[in-house]
């Protein structure tokens, strides 16, 4: 098992880093294909794509179908990607379906280090929520470092 490295938790992120036994490029080709999202979920949110394509740039949407009691059981998401950097990055918004983003994301960032292995680092960040009535609700973190760290786990078994 490779040793997985943590950066404590701010006010507004949480990030997690694990390397990976795989390509940065197999691991973006998983990661842009939103179909793959609820094999590597570590908060049990996800339940699967909603007929998605794959992502391929800053500005696409994917849908998700997600169960959760802080949503009141199932319920879907509408994810607007952010970030698209073929085999470094990618990320997205994340909001209920039919909605603008209020401002939290999440972010894959994947850094080659050569040999099949790469540095995979996933940020779950909500600092730019800056609506009253849902930071008053004390939703954030909604996720763990634990939780986000299985995703990397996941993640890492799914591509090996």
């Amino acid at each position: 098992m490779t040793e997985m490295n943590k950066t404590p938790q701010g006010e507004t992120k949480i990030s997690v880093t694990r390397t990976i036994d795989a390509s940065a490029k197999d691991i973006f080709d998983f990661l842009t294909l939103p179909a793959n999202h609820a094999q590597i979920d570590g908060s049990g949110f996800i339940r699967s794509d909603d007929r998605t394509q794959r992502i391929q740039k800053v500005g696409d949407v994917f849908t998700m179908n997600m169960q959760g009691d802080h949503m009141g059981g199932e319920y879907q998401t509408d994810n607007h990607v952010v970030a698209y950097d073929p085999n470094k990055r990618v990320g997205w918004k994340t909001a209920p379906a039919g909605t603008q983003p209020p401002g939290w994301q999440w972010v894959y960032v994947l850094e080659d280090n050569g040999s099949d292995s790469t540095d995979v680092t996933l940020i779950y960040d909500w600092t730019d929520v800056t609506d009253p009535d849902l930071l008053a609700k004390n939703l954030f973190p909604l996720l763990t470092e634990e939780q986000l760290e299985e995703s990397l786990n996941k993640l890492a078994a799914a591509v090996a």
